[in-house]
């Protein structure tokens, strides 16, 4: 009867050990769940950061890209009025000179000497 009882006692022990297996595979399953989806939810976070940053760049960079095109306006017009007033100067220098060259050809009255 001991024998009996000494096998059934090694028979127990042997299914509560494979019992217990099963429990540490699912506790170690568990485990490894567990990290896995707190590294899906810190990527989840890192990639909503990165979304905002770029929907943030992208926006300063249109909002950047049209005061450009205004300025490059503002500066084509500015271009226009510098060469017109070039133009308008370069005219009334001539007019000027030509006045001038005028004048210098009057003959000087005799009696006003400097």
């Amino acid at each position: 009867m001991r024998i009996h009882l000494s096998v059934l006692i090694l028979a127990l022990a042997a299914t509560l050990a494979q019992a217990q297996a099963p429990d540490d595979a699912l506790q170690r399953g568990q485990v490894k769940a567990g990290a896995a989806f707190r590294e899906v939810q810190k990527a989840e976070f890192a990639r909503k950061q990165a979304e905002d940053e770029y929907r943030q760049a992208d926006a300063s960079h249109k909002a950047a890209q049209k005061r450009s095109d205004e300025l490059k306006v503002q500066a084509e017009t500015a271009q226009k009025k510098f060469d017109a007033a070039k133009g308008r100067e370069a005219a009334a220098r001539k007019t000027y000179e030509a006045a001038v060259e005028a004048v210098d050809k009057i003959p000087q009255p005799a009696g006003k000497n400097k």
